[in-house]
C-alpha cells in the first residue's frame, strides 16, 4: 500500500487548509463554518461557549462543538450516536428520514447538568442529559413533541418551554422536564403577531426574551419581552432584517421527486436569504454577540455571529447607526488572552485512525459489519448491500460539502466489485449526482449519473485503481467530475452538473463515498484509500488587502469609479488612492495629502489631516468576491449611486442585485 504517493499526487499543488473566520489580524468574516450548521444553539458555561445544531438524517448527530472566543471552534463530541426507532431510519421498506430525524435542538446548562432538547418527525421531542459534554449523553423521550422548543431554566429552578409555528406556546415543565404541567400552557403569540418560529427563550436583567425567526418577504428576526414568564409580551418585529451580505438566492428545487421542477430565482424578492433563527449570548468579558442562520444555497444552511448593540432594551443585531445589519467582517470578541486559530474538522482522510473522524456521518443508521476500517488497514471498506439508487443505499459515508468552492478527491480500488456493484463518489442532494465504477459482465465502467436530466455516461475503464474527484463552485452552483487513472490526469465526465437549494431534506450537497448492488443481493466491496477535499478559499477574503499600494476602485457597474475631484460625483476615469493600513482589517485611501472623509449623514469629501474614525472604512468581500467598504463614522457602506453617480456612505449594506452601487473591483 503507497500511503504517501497516490494521496500525494492525487492533491498535488493542493493545500489541506480549510474554512476558517478567523482572518488572522483580530478581526473574523462570516460563516463562521462554511458547511452547513442549521438551527444553532449557544450557551457559556463558564469561558466556554458551546454549540449545537440540526443534523437531520445523518448520523452521529447533534454534534458539540466547543470554544473561548466565539470565532474559533473545536470539535468536543456527538450527543447521539445512532438514533434507531423505526425501518425509516435504516432505509429499509422502502422508507427514509431524509430532512427528518434530529432538528432544532434547544441547548442549556442548569445546576451541573447539559441538556439538549430536540425536535423528531413524527416522535416526541427527545431531551438528551449529561455532566459533561464529553458524555456520555442519555436520551431521553418526552411526552409530547414541542415544534421549534426553547428552554428556559428561572431563577427559581421552574423550568418553561416555548413552542410553536406561527402561533406560539409557552408552559411550565415538569420536575423531570418530559412534560407540561396541566393548566399551564398558555398561547402566548397568534400568528398575526409575527413571532414566527424557531425561538431562543432568555431571561436577562430580570426581564423575559424571546427570539424567533419569521418569514415575511423575505426572513427577519423578531424578539418580544415581557416583566413575567407568562407575559404580557411586547413584540419588536425586527431586530435583525435583510441581511444575506449581498448573497443572491439561486435556482430551487420546486418537487423532490422526478421528472424536477424548479422556480427562481425571483430578482424582485430581495434579500429572501437573510439571516434568521438564531440568538444571543454575553461574553466573560460583557460583550453581547448574536448567532444566526442563513441559507447560502446548495451549500446549505450557514451559521453567522453578529454584534448586539442594545438600544432601548432591545438586542439589536448589528452596530449603532446601522442596526439590524450585520457586518459581513468584524473585529473578534474580546477575550483575557488570544485564542489560536482553530477548526473543528479534517476533512482530508486516509482511513489509517481506528475510528471515522468526526466530520464523517452516515446517510442513515449504518449497517454494523457492512464497513470496517480494520479489514484492510489504511482503507474504508464498503460492501454493496441492495439498492436501487444512490439515494437508497445504505452505509453511504458523508461529509458536509465547503464553500465557496471545493474539490473532493477520492481513490477508490474497485478490484472485488461483484456484477450490478456500484461505487464511488455522489453529491447527495436532490437532485444528486454520482461518479462511480461499474461492475458488469463484460468489465468496469466509469459511470457518471445526473439524476436531474436522469443522463448516465458510461467510460470503459482499465486496471482496478481510479481517482474520482467532484470540482464544486457554490457560488456559482456549478459541480465538473473528472476522473484519473494516475492520480495526476485528470480527464472531465460527462457535463456539468447543477446544483439546488432544496427544502425537502433541509439540507446542503454532502460528500457522500457509496457502495451498492443493483440486482437485489448483496454484491462484493468497494475499498477507498482516501480522500482529499481542497478548497482554494478559506478565508473572508479571496485577495489580500492591498496595504501600501496605490489602487483603482471601480464600480461593480463598470461605468465609474472613485475619483479625487469634488467627490459629489463619480467619474469614468477613477483616481489612484493609496491603501493606507489601519489595523484590524481597516484602511483609508489617500490621495496626495487627502483622505476620503465620511460625515455624519453619510456624505463624503476629500479632507486633510491624520486619518481617524471619519477617514476609515472596514475592508470586506461578499461572498462572491467584490469589496465593500464600512464606513467607521457611519457604519453604512460607501456607494456610487447608480443614477445620480453621487457618492454616499449610507447604505445599510450591499444589495444582492447591487442596486444601491456598493460594489467595487480593485486593481492595481
Amino acid at each position: 500500500m503507497d500511503r504517501d504517493g497516490p494521496l500525494a499526487r492525487a492533491s498535488k499543488g493542493m493545500s489541506t487548509a480549510t474554512w476558517t473566520p478567523d482572518n488572522g489580524d483580530g478581526t473574523f468574516t462570516n460563516p463562521l463554518f462554511y458547511d452547513e450548521f442549521s438551527d444553532p444553539d449557544l450557551i457559556r458555561v463558564g469561558d466556554w461557549f458551546y454549540l449545537t445544531g440540526t443534523t437531520m438524517h445523518a448520523m452521529p448527530g447533534l454534534p458539540i462543538l466547543r470554544s473561548k472566543d466565539l470565532v474559533n471552534w473545536e470539535f468536543v463530541a456527538y450527543a447521539l450516536d445512532k438514533l434507531d426507532i423505526g425501518p425509516a431510519y435504516r432505509l429499509e421498506d422502502g422508507r427514509n428520514i431524509y430532512g427528518q430525524g434530529i432538528w432544532a435542538p434547544s441547548f442549556r446548562y442548569h445546576n451541573g447538568k447539559f441538556y439538549i432538547f430536540s425536535n423528531i418527525n413524527g416522535q416526541m421531542t427527545q431531551m438528551f442529559t449529561a455532566t459533561d459534554p464529553k458524555g456520555p449523553w442519555t436520551r431521553t423521550p418526552m411526552k409530547r413533541s414541542f415544534h421549534d422548543l426553547s428552554v428556559l431554566f428561572d431563577d427559581d429552578d421552574k423550568a418553561y418551554v416555548v413552542w410553536g409555528h406561527q402561533d406560539m406556546h409557552l408552559a411550565q415543565l415538569t420536575d423531570d422536564l418530559t412534560d407540561i404541567v396541566p393548566g399551564t400552557e398558555h398561547v402566548l403569540f397568534t400568528a398575526d403577531a409575527g413571532m414566527g418560529e424557531g425561538a431562543h427563550f432568555y431571561k436577562i436583567g430580570g426581564k423575559y426574551y424571546i427570539i424567533s425567526a419569521e418569514y415575511a418577504g423575505g426572513f427577519r428576526m423578531p424578539a418580544a419581552r415581557a416583566d413575567h414568564v407568562f407575559g404580557p409580551y411586547e413584540v419588536n418585529r425586527s431586530i435583525s432584517l435583510h441581511e444575506d451580505f449581498g448573497m443572491a438566492s439561486s435556482k430551487r428545487l420546486g418537487t423532490p421527486k422526478p421528472p424536477f421542477e424548479f422556480w427562481g430565482p425571483d430578482p424582485a424578492a430581495k434579500h429572501s436569504l437573510a439571516m434568521h433563527q438564531g440568538g444571543i449570548v454575553q461574553t466573560p468579558e460583557g460583550e453581547w454577540w448574536g448567532f444566526s442562520m442563513m441559507d447560502f444555497n446548495s451549500v446549505g444552511r450557514l451559521t453567522d455571529l453578529s454584534p448586539i448593540t442594545w438600544k432601548d432594551g432591545w438586542p439589536y443585531f448589528g452596530l449603532p447607526g446601522n442596526l439590524t445589519r450585520t457586518p459581513r467582517t468584524w473585529v473578534k470578541p474580546k477575550t483575557a488572552r488570544p485564542q489560536p486559530v482553530h477548526v473543528p474538522y479534517r476533512r482530508s482522510d486516509d482511513f489509517s485512525a481506528p475510528r471515522l473522524q468526526p466530520i464523517w456521518q452516515w446517510n442513515h443508521v449504518p449497517v454494523d459489519g457492512k464497513w470496517s476500517l480494520s479489514e484492510r488497514p489504511g482503507f474504508l471498506r464498503l460492501h454493496a448491500l441492495p439498492a436501487t439508487s444512490f439515494y437508497d443505499a445504505r452505509d453511504t459515508l458523508t461529509q458536509r460539502a465547503i464553500g465557496p468552492m471545493s474539490t473532493p478527491t477520492v481513490l477508490l480500488d474497485a478490484s472485488n466489485l461483484k456484477p450490478g456493484d456500484t461505487a464511488g463518489l455522489g453529491l447527495l442532494n436532490l437532485p444528486y449526482a454520482t461518479l462511480g465504477v461499474e461492475k458488469r459482465a463484460d468489465g468496469l465502467d466509469i459511470v457518471l449519473f445526473d439524476q436531474r436530466p436522469d443522463k448516465t455516461v458510461r467510460v470503459k475503464m482499465t486496471g482496478t485503481r481510479i481517482w474520482l474527484r467532484a470540482d464544486c463552485d457554490f457560488l456559482t452552483e456549478r459541480a465538473r467530475f473528472s476522473y484519473s487513472f494516475d492520480g495526476v490526469t485528470f480527464a472531465p465526465i460527462g457535463d456539468e452538473v447543477e446544483l439546488f437549494y432544496q427544502t425537502f431534506t433541509f439540507q446542503g450537497i454532502r460528500y457522500g463515498l457509496f457502495s451498492y448492488n443493483r440486482t437485489g443481493a448483496e454484491g462484493g466491496f468497494a475499498d477507498f484509500d482516501n480522500i482529499h477535499v481542497y478548497q482554494p478559499h478559506t478565508r473572508g477574503l479571496m485577495r489580500p488587502i492591498p496595504y501600501g499600494r496605490s489602487i483603482r476602485l471601480t464600480s461593480f457597474h463598470a461605468t465609474t469609479g472613485l475619483a479625487a475631484g469634488p467627490m459629489g460625483l463619480a467619474s469614468a476615469v477613477p483616481t489612484r488612492f493609496e491603501v493606507v493600513d489601519r489595523k484590524l482589517g481597516r484602511v483609508a485611501l489617500r490621495s496626495g495629502r487627502l483622505y476620503v472623509t465620511v460625515s455624519a449623514d453619510g456624505a463624503v469629501t476629500l479632507g486633510a489631516g491624520q486619518s481617524g474614525t471619519v477617514q476609515n472604512f472596514q475592508w470586506i468581500e461578499t461572498p462572491t468576491g467584490e469589496l465593500v467598504l464600512m464606513s467607521l463614522a457611519t457604519n453604512r457602506f460607501l456607494r456610487i449611486d447608480p443614477q445620480t453617480r453621487d457618492i454616499r456612505a449610507d447604505s445599510p449594506g450591499p444589495m444582492p442585485d447591487d442596486s444601491d452601487g456598493t460594489r467595487f473591483f480593485w486593481s492595481g
